[in-house]
């Protein structure tokens, strides 16, 4: 597996770590679980740093040497990309040929490394985008930075060269097709999935292990908290959930006793240009006293900010499948989130959470008065969420995952593959 701009061992909600890194240790984890050992490449962001590390059994991650240790932003990474082809070839070279039976790469980034290195081995390549810029550019909140063309360019080179592509849902393989003109049969959809033995409800059930997160975390046990999670740029749209409670807050005034605001990450991309601007925008808007700025959580005390909180808010100008929403649902917390990418697939409307369209605060200041005038839908759509976040699996997503790697295995080589098909 290649991921060049960020390491699946940093703290997601920091810098550009996010779902995707949870998305790519979790992932590889659960394929060597199933006798598929993964090596993942990554830039070394640090001179301390081991050459090696070894999360799980069956999981390497390998730390490349590729440009400045810190500072690199991922805008100036593609000029690093040769560097980043050296290394993994050095390491290629000390095993030796038919070592790696194939490439699995994440972002446009890494596709481009993956392309060289796939055809160097003469092994399949597999390529995941997350993202994408033609979908990205199509819906910036104001004021962001669109996508260079040249991450267009390498996205467009990587889809056609792939041997299979995988979409988080059905639009966005559909998405690929339309902006990148991949071949249908050539794409494979592969819901991500969510650790369940972590985000889970409470022991003693939701509402009372919502009570236990809120005593945990130091919040009041009687408020409305809406939640924020995730990193603070225009993309994740932080600043549309302020606007939101401060419109909520002008028709309810009586409100302001009982709501807490938790907002927990860190800054990153375009964010990073104003990393104080959300902590002023809550003081323009003048709800300072409700709004907790906390930075970004471990694994385990996420999962409690999820429980804690009345209900998740989500409401992205672009997500290819939203694992935050997945994550929290899966503690028991219902979700308002934006009608767009894969959130319809995360997110059951009217079930287990609500989705919004548009962007309009005034939309999301109605969703949360919802949940403000009727205290008890919180539990009631929380049970539900739970229920909807456990078809998403990490076992099911590596069982699909492995099945896809067989199916570009066996197009490329055919019944010489049957032996992998068969293992796997």
């Amino acid at each position: 597996m290649l991921t060049v701009h960020t390491s699946p061992l940093h703290q997601p909600g920091t810098g550009d770590a996010g779902g995707m890194n949870v998305y790519i240790l979790e992932l590889a984890k659960r394929l060597a679980a199933i006798d598929i050992e993964v090596e993942i490449f990554t830039r070394a962001t640090s001179a301390a740093l081991p050459p090696l590390v070894e999360p799980a059994p069956g999981v390497l991650v390998r730390h490349v040497e590729a440009g400045p240790y810190e500072g690199l932003a991922k805008e100036d990474m593609p000029g690093q990309l040769c560097a980043f082809t050296h290394g993994l070839m050095r390491a290629w070279a000390d095993h030796g040929p038919g070592h790696y039976d194939l490439v699995h790469s994440h972002y446009w980034l890494s596709g481009r490394v993956g392309r060289l290195a796939a055809a160097r081995w003469g092994v399949p390549l597999v390529h995941a985008m997350h993202t994408m810029a033609k979908v990205k550019n199509a819906a910036l909140a104001g004021g962001d930075t669109p996508e260079p063309a040249a991450r267009v360019i390498g996205e467009t080179q990587v889809s056609q060269a792939a041997d299979l592509l995988i979409a988080n849902t059905g639009k966005e393989a559909d998405e690929l097709v339309r902006h990148y003109g991949a071949d249908p049969a050539r794409v494979a959809v592969v819901h991500p999935g969510v650790d369940l033995d972590r985000f889970r409800p409470g022991p003693s059930g939701i509402v009372a292990g919502r009570a236990e997160a809120r005593a945990r975390l130091g919040l009041p046990q009687n408020a409305l908290i809406p939640l924020f999670a995730g990193r603070i740029q225009p993309l994740k749209a932080p600043d549309l959930v302020l606007h939101a409670v401060a419109r909520l807050l002008e028709e309810r005034p009586t409100l302001r006793e009982r709501i807490v605001v938790p907002v927990v990450g860190g800054p990153s991309g375009s964010g990073l240009a104003e990393p104080k601007g959300l902590q002023n925008l809550a003081a323009q808007l003048g709800i300072s006293d409700v709004t907790l700025f906390h930075p970004p959580a471990g694994q385990e005390q996420l999962a409690d900010w999820y429980r804690a909180a009345s209900v998740l808010v989500m409401p992205s100008y672009s997500e290819s499948f939203g694992m935050v929403a997945i994550e929290a649902q899966a503690c028991g917390t219902p979700v308002i989130a934006a009608e767009v990418g894969g959130l319809p697939v995360a997110v059951c409307d009217g079930v287990s959470g609500v989705l919004v369209p548009g962007h309009d605060p005034a939309n999301y200041a109605r969703a949360l008065r919802s949940f403000a005038d009727d205290p008890a839908r919180s539990a009631r759509m929380g049970a539900a969420a739970a229920r909807h976040a456990r078809t998403f699996s990490w076992d099911r997503a590596a069982a699909s995952t492995a099945a896809a790697y067989a199916a570009a295995l066996r197009d490329r080589w055919g019944v010489h593959a049957s032996y992998v098909a068969a293992r796997i």
